[in-house]
């Protein structure tokens, strides 16, 4: 019996099904014109439909189980690399054993383009491809369940309550351990929700979880079994940082933010289609893990990832307007060296950007770039 079954992704014999049942979906197609041809779908729905279908049809017509879907979507990937980055790097790659799986746990800053970008990274270095934690939050459509599904996503139960939660974590844990015994390797966020502020740091209870799987071992032998790699994900500029700013305005001002059935949908667009600039993907080296304390723990992968995050111009010019406006506080000055000189095209750029933002949301669109730079120097907000 298949005891994942609910949460896994799909397998090599239900690819095939899966993609004949959504090249077919009116929903999911009638998203995928909107996506492409939005002005063409409004006039001609139908037509455009049958369009989506027919090219979809011819792109996965060779699709026929896990891998060869992954090859469509690294060609996808090429794509999206080059029309919305200028630059993208690794670092501490020789660092992973081909001969052994990894937990990467990861910072958050894009729903799905972190999980991707260390993908392909993998991809391309003849690594073993990741499988991917994805919230439930996120899967109010069935075409969206599936697409995720067919690229090697597993379900986190975020929804669940109560002992329902805790039989629902329970299973992730298993799952997790289980794709690591088997030779998979696996990504997850180091805390749910992405860091709309810039600062990266890593829940605990997702340790807790995480040793859920081994419960006869302590919590460091348990987590040692999934020979865990923190990987900082660098993002010269943010593809949804004027929607993370207006999300913490809102937070700020009225206490709460409501989300709309399409908030994530739109997130997850523009986070794909929106322009990143240089990226780079740093993979940490193995946790050694001898404390039981998950605070303890979560400090440590904190360190790699935020010694090993690459900081942009974009950054430093951030932090250099909040400076000037004076909106960092005093006794923080003290502590912020000047920066290299930074080139005049990046500074018109930055610039540029930040004159098309709503100067209500300045500060903490200003303070998502800094932060970075603050959590390097241990101050951040």
């Amino acid at each position: 019996m298949d005891k994942f079954k609910d949460i896994r992704p799909y397998q090599d014999p239900e690819i095939r099904p899966v993609l004949d049942k959504l090249i077919t979906d009116p929903e999911f197609l009638d998203s995928i014109a909107r996506f492409y041809y939005p002005r063409l779908t409004r006039l001609f729905p139908e037509f455009m439909k049958g369009a989506a279908s027919k090219k979809l049809c011819g792109q996965v017509k060779d699709v026929h189980d896990v891998k060869s879907m992954q090859d469509v979507i690294a060609v996808y990937m090429d794509k999206m690399i080059h029309d919305t980055t200028t630059d993208l790097g690794n670092s501490g790659m020789d660092s992973l054993k081909s001969d052994r799986s990894y937990l990467f746990i990861s910072n958050h800053r894009d729903i799905t383009m972190d999980p991707a970008f260390v993908n392909y990274m993998l991809y391309h270095g003849g690594l073993e491809t990741l499988q991917i934690a994805i919230g439930d939050n996120l899967l109010k459509k069935q075409f969206v369940t599936d697409l995720m599904r067919l690229n090697k996503s597993f379900i986190v139960a975020r929804s669940a309550k109560g002992r329902e939660l805790l039989q629902a974590l329970k299973l992730l844990s298993e799952y997790i351990h289980h794709c690591i015994e088997t030779g998979q390797n696996v990504w997850i966020a180091q805390r749910e929700g992405r860091a709309k502020d810039g600062i990266d740091r890593t829940d605990p209870a997702l340790l807790k979880m995480l040793a859920m799987g081994k419960r006869d071992l302590p919590l460091a032998g348990s987590l040692r079994k999934l020979h865990i790699v923190p990987v900082s994900v660098s993002y010269e500029y943010d593809a949804c940082d004027v929607m993370k700013a207006t999300e913490l305005r809102e937070i700020q001002e009225h206490g709460s933010f409501t989300k709309t059935d399409d908030s994530d949908i739109k997130s997850i667009v523009t986070g794909m289609i929106g322009f990143k600039g240089k990226v780079h993907v740093a993979f940490g080296t193995e946790m050694a893990l001898t404390s039981d304390d998950p605070e303890a723990i979560a400090r440590q992968i904190d360190d790699q990832i935020v010694n090993n995050y690459v900081l942009s111009d974009s950054n430093h010019l951030a932090l250099e307007r909040l400076r000037q406006d004076g909106m960092v506080p005093l006794h923080k000055l003290r502590d912020i060296p000047e920066p290299d000189e930074i080139d005049r095209g990046a500074r018109k750029r930055f610039e540029k950007r930040l004159n098309a933002v709503d100067p209500k949301l300045h500060r903490h669109f200003l303070y998502s770039y800094a932060n970075p730079v603050l959590n390097k120097l241990g101050i951040a907000e």
